[in-house]
């Protein structure tokens, strides 16, 4: 007959350990999301990955996917995480991603470019282009000339032309003309004043864009509009002909399949010698709450590396844009199997690795941060309803990032 304490075994031994993750992303990437974790605990014994509706404000997830104010927010003061590398060392399982390169955003990233977390949402700007619009203007769609801004802007005159109402947008203007166009022309926003950075994004080159991009909007060939995701929204419709946009918008794009979607490289002004250089990564990273158990951080542990693992890294990259986070999801973005599933990772990798990082087109944290993009985009709008001069816009931008900082 079997004692009490051998009757007690079994269920101790199967006890499960349940993880709860939170997020923010929108409905396609959350589903996206959904999978993975359905996946995971479809085949993993013993740890069951929850999704939560608490956040750290009002919680205590184990992890958290996290971008913007409320990352700034989490990641400022003492620390509420658990760095992603000590965490995966501890538990004895290898952390299989590519180096952190120099032109990803510095949140989840150390000094000694170790990371704190996973950069599961990364992104860059790039060029997109409706291939019917441009048919209509009697443009090739297979080779559109935009390789530079004055390219673009002839090929905007005859949609123009043709009557095309859009030719061009722009989401999230300031993190295209003043963070990534910047380090897309090697030209600085940041200078150093003693020990610190200081911003200084309303130099030579970035006047001359904003300048370039107001008269573009005089002409109308450019319209801006004031929430946040209207431009891309409008785009999806067919309503604008080009959009400079975040690399990952390409799977809703196409997902919507309203339009016949191109993606091509950001132009660059060819009088800036060395240019094109290379743009930024960023986007949400996942990041493991501080305070938690061993047993907890283990079970962390083996789930992240289950996404790391490729056939999970190519159906996240496909359902939801973002760029790969090891070498067997960017060499899947280079197979010919998967078609034009991966068009844009393709296109996003090659400009973010356009050239070697120089220390003026890397990542610069000071101009990051999302209250700074909120004063870059709020005094642009003063450009595009023709109030204030670029210089004037910029200028004002500076000093109030200098202030919150």
């Amino acid at each position: 007959m079997l004692s009490p304490a051998a009757h007690a075994a079994p269920a101790a031994a199967t006890a499960e350990q349940q993880i709860q993750l939170y997020h923010g992303l929108p409905p396609a990437r959350a589903a996206a999301l959904v999978d993975v974790v359905d996946r995971f605990n479809a085949q993993e014994k013993g740890i069951k990955v929850v999704l939560s509706d608490k956040d750290w404000h009002t919680g205590s997830p184990h992890l958290l996917i996290l971008e913007g104010e409320d990352e700034d927010n989490f990641v400022a003061g003492t620390p509420r995480y658990k760095a992603l590398h000590v965490l995966m060392k501890e538990a004895g399982v290898p952390l299989q991603t590519l180096r952190p390169p120099a032109m990803m955003t510095r949140t989840p990233v150390d000094a000694k470019g170790r990371l704190l977390a996973l950069p599961v949402g990364l992104s860059t700007p790039v060029l997109f282009l409706n291939r019917n619009a441009l048919r209509q203007a009697g443009i090739n769609p297979e080779a559109p000339t935009v390789g530079t801004w004055f390219e673009l802007q002839e090929t905007l005159g005859r949609l123009a032309d043709t009557g095309h109402t859009c030719p061009y947008t722009v989401s999230e203007p300031g993190r295209v003309m003043v963070e990534n166009l910047s380090a897309w022309h090697n030209e600085p926003v940041a200078t150093a004043h003693g020990k610190t950075m200081a911003p200084s994004f309303n130099g030579m080159f970035q006047v001359k864009h904003v300048a370039m991009m107001a008269s573009w909007a005089r002409a109308r060939y450019l319209h801006m509009f004031d929430q946040r995701n209207e431009a891309e929204q409008r785009f999806a419709a067919g309503e604008c002909a080009v959009i400079a946009a975040p690399s990952a918008s390409w799977a809703e794009f196409r997902r919507q399949g309203k339009v016949d979607v191109a993606v091509m490289r950001l132009p660059y002004h060819e009088d800036f010698p060395g240019a094109p250089q290379n743009t930024i990564a960023d986007g949400p990273a996942l990041w493991a709450a501080a305070g938690k158990k061993p047993a907890e951080y283990k079970a962390v542990a083996r789930f992240i590396s289950f996404w790391l693992q490729p056939e999970n890294q190519v159906a996240w990259q496909r359902e939801t844009g973002y760029l790969p986070l090891n070498r067997a999801g960017l060499l899947a973005s280079r197979s010919e199997l998967l078609g034009d599933d991966l068009e844009n990772v393709r296109v996003a990798v090659d400009q973010l690795t356009n050239k070697p990082t120089t220390a003026d087109s890397a990542a610069q944290p000071v101009v990051e941060r999302e209250s700074v993009r909120r004063i870059l985009d709020e005094e642009l709008a003063g450009v595009w309803s023709d109030q204030k001069a670029a210089k004037e816009a910029l200028d004002n931008a500076v000093t109030r990032a200098t202030v919150t900082k």
